[in-house]
């Protein structure tokens, strides 16, 4: 069925079936989840950062695996370098994507890799306050 997106759908509160009244997608909020994080409450250091990704990075990649991602990569970098934070994001892209194999594309650990889109932002913390 061709329907919109779930995360293209964000916000449409009448997503039905075309000249229908069918609801598309019931589980499908209009309303978004919104975490608040004031920056100014903490002291971050260089390497302090917020991973923002789509379903396709969170589907596959644990919350430890993000981290201990982020860490290697940022650590193996000069903390002046500015790329470090988009090497760090692109790391995880292609971390949640793996490998093509015969089967598919998988992960290192023979797991099927994301099938979804994947976006990823680390975004440094230090200096913004």
């Amino acid at each position: 069925m061709a329907t919109i997106g779930v995360t293209r759908g964000l916000g449409d509160h009448n997503l039905k079936v075309h000249c229908s009244n069918i609801h598309i997608k019931p589980f499908l909020s209009c309303i978004p989840e919104v975490k608040v994080y004031d920056v100014a409450k903490y002291e971050h250091g260089v390497d302090d950062v917020i991973v923002l990704g789509t379903d396709g990075l969170w589907d596959v990649t644990s919350n430890r695996e993000v981290a201990d991602t982020v860490i290697r990569v940022l650590s193996s970098c000069d903390a002046d370098d500015p790329n470090r934070f988009t090497l760090a994001a692109r790391d995880l892209v292609m971390r949640s994507r793996g490998i093509l194999k015969s089967h598919g594309w998988r992960l290192s650990n023979d797991r099927l890799g994301s099938g979804d889109d994947i976006s990823v932002f680390v975004i440094p913390l230090y200096g913004h306050t």
